[in-house]
């Protein structure tokens, strides 16, 4: 005896149903994860201190300096106080050591860090650059090749 076994009735649409149901769960995460990539998260230094360290493209240089130093003009002219306080605090360095191949290393140190005070590039580009952030953006985007933020917190004064 041979069996053959056919689909249920409606069966096709169920898995169709159920298909469409697993790309709308499996697209949640990406337009979550789209969202927060359009929209910075608030980058503070609470623990005292603070240093990025910026791997840049060697080719690249000319555009991260140009944007940090609209950042620097940025904190100058902002009108909350502590953006001054950041100002006062905050130094950018470039080393002469190579970070790598065909790239620059520049260490910004924020000591001491304002406490709760947002240290993020493109938030503060665009509190006095509106018109102008997307293009700073996609200059310091592009000349990053890698960067890594470190929180510091106080250990050993040397001094004292």
């Amino acid at each position: 005896m041979v069996r053959r076994c056919a689909p249920a009735i409606g069966s096709r649409s169920r898995w169709m149903a159920l298909g469409l149901m697993v790309a709308v769960l499996a697209a949640a995460p990406s337009r979550a994860m789209a969202q927060q990539a359009a929209a910075p998260a608030k980058q503070t230094f609470n623990a005292g201190a603070g240093m990025v360290l910026n791997f840049v493209k060697s080719d690249k240089t000319a555009d991260f300096e140009e944007v940090m130093n609209k950042v620097k003009e940025a904190l100058q002219k902002s009108d909350k106080p502590e953006r001054k306080q950041q100002a006062a605090s905050w130094k950018l360095y470039k080393s002469p050591d190579p970070g790598g191949p065909n790239q620059v290393i520049y260490v910004y140190v924020v000591d001491p860090a304002v406490k709760d005070a947002d240290y993020t590039i493109t938030n503060i580009l665009n509190e006095v650059f509106p018109n102008d952030v997307q293009a700073l953006f996609v200059k310091y985007r592009d000349a990053l090749a890698n960067r890594n933020i470190v929180n510091l917190a106080p250990l050993v004064d040397m001094g004292k």
